[in-house]
């Protein structure tokens, strides 16, 4: 698997293309993915699937165009779908437009098969009720939304978010996978599991 970064919309999420042969998914789409579509045309490249990590305005601005322009489904988090009600969710607030309504597929934690190999799907509140992340066991790689970031966490203080809850999520389901755990966050840098165990100031408890 391959892992491209496409930093969109007016607060730089990272929209991430994992590609496997000919085949692509992408995850959060914070903007216009004309970037996005632009290497899938170039590569030749088939979007099987579009993943949300959770509802949140800055990952879905782009999420309505991607799907329309290729067909992809999307699969998203069902319990986090309270925040399309709030401002933090649907948009206009802070000079940020206003998401495009999109048809989804409500999913939950479970095992799911997508580019041909198993993904677990793991449930990771605080920063919402239900962030998603999307781990890939046979490529060392997941996705991890707004839960964890390069030497830090996400925000807790929106509609859903509590940030004890938050720190037990990423110990729980982030910090027990294999310490070579490629780790790919909403914004900013690509990370690892073990280095965010000896370095992230949030998580004293991991270094010896």
């Amino acid at each position: 698997m391959d892992v491209f970064t496409f930093p969109l919309g007016p607060l730089e999420t990272n929209c991430f293309l994992a590609v496997s042969g000919d085949k692509a998914l992408a995850v959060d789409v914070g903007g216009d993915p004309e970037p996005v579509l632009r290497h899938l045309r170039e590569k030749g490249l088939t979007l099987e699937h579009i993943l949300i990590t959770h509802f949140h305005v800055d990952h879905l601005l782009g999420v309505k165009d991607l799907h329309e322009a290729t067909g992809a489904p999307v699969l998203a988090p069902g319990d986090d779908a309270y925040l399309m009600q709030s401002e933090i969710g649907r948009g206009g607030f802070m000079g940020l437009p206003v998401v495009p309504e999109f048809d989804y597929e409500p999913i939950g934690p479970g095992e799911r098969e997508l580019l041909d190999e198993p993904c677990s799907i793991l449930c990771a509140p605080g920063h919402t009720r239900a962030s998603l992340l999307y781990y890939f066991p046979e490529n060392g790689v997941i996705f991890v939304g707004d839960v964890l970031f390069h030497r830090s966490v996400g925000r807790s203080d929106f509609p859903g978010g509590d940030h004890e809850t938050l720190l037990q999520s990423v110990r729980e389901q982030i910090f027990t996978l294999p310490d070579d755990t490629c780790v790919y966050p909403g914004h900013g840098l690509e990370t690892s599991v073990g280095g965010e165990k000896t370095h992230n100031p949030f998580f004293s408890e991991f270094r010896s």
